[in-house]
This record gives structure tokens, C-alpha cells and sequence, in this order.
């Protein structure tokens, strides 16, 4: 694969071994992250029998109950999940570099990994202890989900978040870079959108949700070429090896969700980026900007 076939996949695309989707290092150029997407039905399991991978286990939609096992100890954990991605954080499970696991539930459920022999302690976060953050402002607001950074879980290279963009908003903006190794400015990281899609919540159209889109872009940058310019609709995937990507945009009438997944081969474990400096100048007018007034994301019923 060349060009954008490396980097852009449409839902389905990269189905394998029971999931959805897959993306390890088989895939050519891809080295650091990992994610796998698959849909359960009762009764059907998901099964992640390899060790020497650190993983991420996120609802997407339902909830699960996973069974782990490490050094010779079985045990359960039960992920109490959400309606869909735009129902606020859900609870997630950080599975150590020596566990395996089998997930059962009904819904829709992403694993994000990244190879390592470093073992970390397995810890369930719940979504009360997910860090929400608002980034940006006006137009440019989201909604970020932190349960997976530096600051908020301890792992050995895996950094992973979720990312809510209203409809007519911009995220992943300005477009920005983490392929050069900069100490205190820039770090090397592999990144993963997964991305899902649907009419807003409030007003939108129930029977348009298969429509449902946003717009994705990736360019070069001094440390390779890239170039994706697209549509996304729920379970497509991007990759960005290098180079500057975002914007990442919410059609009007749609909301627009992705998970980041990121692991870079540099020894410290840090999200550090670099804005394209044709662009970097727009952070500035968010000065005296609002948030988004239909942020924060909530579950039905929350205050």
C-alpha cells in the first residue's frame, strides 16, 4: 500500500480474527500502537490471548465484563459502559504487559495496546475518575477524555484519549506534529483516529445516522509524506506515521468522536507537539472566546 491506502481505512477494511478492525505491526511502516475494534452479540466472546502488549479497554457502546488473567490469577472486571460515545467518559481497563484477557458483553468495545515486556499494575478507572478536559474555545471547542495519559494512568508507552467535537466545530486544530525528538518541545509518536459519527443529540435526525460524517486531514512534514484528506464515518481509522494532521472537523448536523491512540519509541513517555507555523497563530484569537456551551458531554440524566 502507498499513499493514502496506507494511512486511511474505511470501517471493515481491516477485519480480522473476529474484530472489526486491527492494526499492529503487520501492517507495513507501523511499529509502536495498536488498536482493535469488535462488535459482541450475547454469548460471543472477543479473546486477547498474546502477551508482552500493554492494552486499553474502552466501551464504546454497552457495557462488558472482562476475564484476565496474570501469573497463574483469574480474574473479572466489570466495565459499566455507555449508550453510545457522546453519553460521556466511560469506566476502562488498563491490562498489564503479562495479562491476557477474554471480553464478553453486548456492544461495540476498542482495545488500544502497545508492544512492551515492562509490566505496569492492571487498573480499572472508572468514569468518575476520568479527567475531562475542555480544550480550545468558540468554534474551536471539544471535549477531551483523559483516562489514558501520562497524568492520569501509569503505563510504559501507551497514551490514550477520546476526543468529542460538536457539530460545526474543529478539532485536532491548529494541525500539529509529534515526529522529531525536540527534549521539552516535541516527541516521537505513532498515532491512531478511530472515528465515530452521529446526528447531535439534541435535534438531530435519528434516521441520519448512517450518514453521519466529519472530515479528517493529514500532510507531510520534514519526516515523511502523507497526505489524507477525508470523509470519516464511524469505525473508519486513520493512521499518522508523521507529519502534521487536523484538522479534524464536525459536519454540520453531525457530532464527531475519535479515540487517539499514541506510543513513540523515545524513552520518556510525554504527549509534546509542534503546531504547523502556518496556522500556530490561531490559538491566539481563542483569547476571550467561550466554551461551547453544549460542552461538557454528559450521560442522559447528568447534571
Amino acid at each position: 500500500m502507498t499513499g493514502r491506502d496506507a494511512w486511511f481505512h474505511r470501517r471493515g477494511a481491516l477485519d480480522a480474527e473476529g474484530w472489526e478492525s486491527i492494526v499492529d505491526e503487520r501492517l507495513p511502516g507501523w511499529e509502536h500502537t495498536g488498536l482493535r475494534v469488535g462488535v459482541l452479540a450475547e454469548g460471543e466472546v472477543l479473546e486477547l490471548a498474546d502477551t508482552g502488549v500493554e492494552r486499553l479497554i474502552v466501551p464504546l457502546a454497552g457495557s462488558f465484563t472482562v476475564e484476565h488473567t496474570e501469573g497463574g490469577t483469574a480474574m473479572e472486571t466489570v466495565l459499566a459502559g455507555r449508550p453510545s460515545v457522546f453519553h460521556g467518559p466511560t469506566d476502562v481497563l488498563y491490562l498489564s504487559s503479562a495479562a491476557t484477557a477474554v471480553i464478553r458483553g453486548i456492544g461495540r468495545v476498542a482495545v488500544a495496546s502497545s508492544p512492551t515486556t515492562v509490566v505496569h499494575p492492571t487498573r480499572h478507572v472508572r468514569a468518575a475518575e476520568t479527567p475531562v478536559e475542555l480544550r480550545g474555545a468558540g468554534r474551536s471547542s471539544r471535549q477531551v477524555h483523559n483516562f489514558g495519559t501520562p497524568q492520569a494512568l501509569d503505563a510504559e508507552r501507551l497514551i490514550v484519549c477520546e476526543v468529542l467535537t460538536p457539530a460545526e466545530n474543529w478539532s485536532s486544530y491548529p494541525p500539529h506534529k509529534h515526529d522529531e525528538h525536540v527534549p521539552g518541545r516535541e516527541s516521537r509518536l505513532e498515532e491512531i483516529y478511530y472515528f465515530e459519527a452521529a446526528p447531535t443529540r439534541d435535534g438531530g435526525r435519528a434516521d441520519a445516522a448512517d450518514d453521519a460524517f466529519g472530515m479528517f486531514a493529514a500532510y507531510s512534514s520534514t519526516a515523511g509524506d502523507i497526505d489524507v484528506s477525508a470523509m470519516v464515518r464511524t469505525g473508519d481509522v486513520a493512521l499518522v506515521p508523521y507529519g502534521y494532521h487536523g484538522p479534524a472537523v464536525a459536519a454540520p448536523g453531525y457530532d464527531l468522536y475519535y479515540l487517539n491512540v499514541m506510543a513513540g519509541p523515545d524513552r520518556e513517555r510525554v504527549w509534546l507537539i509542534t503546531d504547523d507555523p502556518a496556522h500556530a497563530w490561531v490559538r491566539d484569537s481563542w483569547t476571550g472566546q467561550d466554551i461551547d456551551p453544549r460542552l461538557p458531554y454528559r450521560a442522559e440524566g447528568a447534571q
